[in-house]
């Protein structure tokens, strides 16, 4: 079967975030089409549009659209409408849906979600929070997290904490290195411990990825360095398996996960893990 090639056109007045994320697990549902996005963002001028306008009639294509401004909208449509390019308006329904809700008209200014508020000052917290406590460093403030991922080293832990830390979550990473002292900072956390984990060739082969990255690559796949050995690293994961069920913490396999799939997990356990909490009966309270 052949191949079709298709033109998108992502035109937003703000950053564009949703329409990506839109147009990303929309066109993941279609195996033979080769889709070239064109993304247009910070659209809030007519003369910014023109050059949108200039754009979809060299390369032709669907149109999806978040922006609020309707002399804006307007003028789109009319284009679109005038070469046969279809434009669809992806908020409408919701903000429609909301509206009959609610009661009330929506505001319609671009780029409202992205306002310096406590939500944001938050996201830029745990983004901090993250940066100081990625791999085990300051464990004395592993206090404040949110949640703490542990599991090997290249286990996803990191990529991982950063995705959730833009979710405003506080994650602290911590390895977990056979043969050394649990981490000390994990006595007594208040917060879900999580343990991360995978296949252990899926793992060598990332390791191996990384070595040859910092130009420490082994010179053959029977390399005795335990780091890439399969058997030491199977032993490694098998271990860190026993320490996670020894503590009853939770282990999320993240071998055929994307980071996205393993961040939604994570909230998914620290959701029932703060639900357990609110069931359980406060200390000295009658049974």
């Amino acid at each position: 079967m052949n191949t079709l090639r298709m033109n998108l056109h992502l035109v937003s007045d703000a950053t564009g975030e949703t329409l990506n994320s839109i147009a990303r697990a929309s066109v993941a549902q279609f195996d033979n089409v080769q889709v070239v996005h064109h993304r247009w963002s910070l659209i809030r001028t007519r003369l910014q549009l023109h050059r949108v306008i200039e754009g979809i009639e060299s390369e032709p294509g669907p149109v999806l659209s978040s922006m609020m401004d309707r002399a804006l909208r307007g003028d789109l449509e009319t284009f679109c409408a005038r070469i046969g390019i279809p434009v669809l308006h992806v908020l409408d329904p919701v903000i429609a849906m909301l509206q009959d809700q609610i009661g009330e008209q929506a505001m319609a200014r671009p780029g409202r979600q992205y306002v310096l508020d406590a939500d944001y000052f938050r996201r830029i917290d745990a983004i901090h929070y993250v940066l100081a406590h990625d791999d085990g460093q300051a464990q004395a403030g592993i206090a404040e997290a949110d949640v703490c991922l542990v599991g090997v080293s290249r286990s996803s832990k990191t990529p991982t904490c950063f995705y959730l830390a833009n979710r405003g979550i506080k994650a602290a990473n911590i390895p977990l290195v056979p043969g050394l002292p649990e981490p000390e900072g994990l006595a007594g956390v208040r917060c879900p411990v999580i343990g991360l984990t995978l296949d252990a060739r899926a793992l060598i082969e990332i390791r191996r990825h990384r070595l040859r990255l910092i130009g420490a690559a082994p010179p053959n796949r029977h390399d005795s360095n335990e780091y890439v050995d399969e058997e030491s690293v199977q032993a490694e994961l098998l271990w860190a398996r026993r320490l996670c069920a020894r503590h009853g913490w939770p282990v999320i396999d993240v071998t055929r996960r994307s980071i996205e799939e393993t961040a939604a997990t994570v909230v998914q356990l620290m959701d029932a893990w703060h639900a357990r909490r609110r069931k359980q009966p406060e200390a000295g309270s009658e049974p």
